[in-house]
């Protein structure tokens, strides 16, 4: 099928293929868990039998680290300290022990180095991050037009985020329609939803 011919039909709602369990190749549901391949720096889709095998004491070891499905806000990260160029950011860990800090941009997620003892600060203030798991799970900062809030989510939380700055961006500053799309984003972590609406466990 010819690239326009496609693009028509996506428009018009035809069903698209299923996704598929990157691990045994049968169809996932519309929500289903993931895990991050560490060689790429990418989550996969996975079904719910697969995905277990990655998760607890008993995990297989390997490329591949189970995306837990923890979303829970956090009491005192003070913004300034860690350096927060803009008013969305995400930091993860590293296996090694370093902190990542990204930001959502037009361009994608851009990087910026956060000093160690700016997060060893952070720690004290809020202990709960001290058991932030390396890779797959991220603090995520808004202080984005009235809010002030800080949330432990999986890491393909802040790729959906990064996901709709990218696709919603408009002139310089963003535009209403970016604006509109993260505060949506932020309702549904702060009703007790997932980022895509769909109900979640704390």
């Amino acid at each position: 099928m010819k690239t326009a011919a496609l693009e028509r039909t996506i428009r018009r709602g035809w069903p698209q293929p299923a996704e598929r369990c990157a691990l045994c190749g049968t169809d996932v549901a519309d929500q289903h868990p993931h895990l991050l391949d560490t060689a790429r720096q990418v989550p996969v889709c996975t079904c719910p039998a697969c995905h277990l095998l990655f998760e607890g004491p008993t995990a297989s070891p390997g490329r591949f680290l189970a995306i837990p499905d923890r979303r829970m806000p956090v009491e005192g990260v003070v913004p300034a300290e860690l350096g927060i160029p803009v008013g969305l950011a995400f930091f993860t860990l590293r296996a090694a022990g370093e902190v990542e800090a990204r930001y959502p941009s037009p361009l994608g997620a851009t990087r910026w180095d956060v000093p160690p003892a700016a997060w060893a600060a952070t720690i004290q203030r809020a202990p709960v991050l001290s058991g932030l798991a390396p890779e797959v799970e991220a603090l995520l900062v808004n202080t984005t037009a009235s809010r002030r809030s800080a949330w432990i989510v999986p890491v393909t939380d802040c790729y959906r985020l990064v996901g709709l700055v990218r696709q919603h961006w408009e002139g310089l500053s963003g535009g209403d329609m970016v604006r509109a799309q993260t505060a949506h984003f932020f309702d549904q972590l702060e009703n007790g939803g997932n980022s895509d609406g769909t109900h979640t466990r704390r």
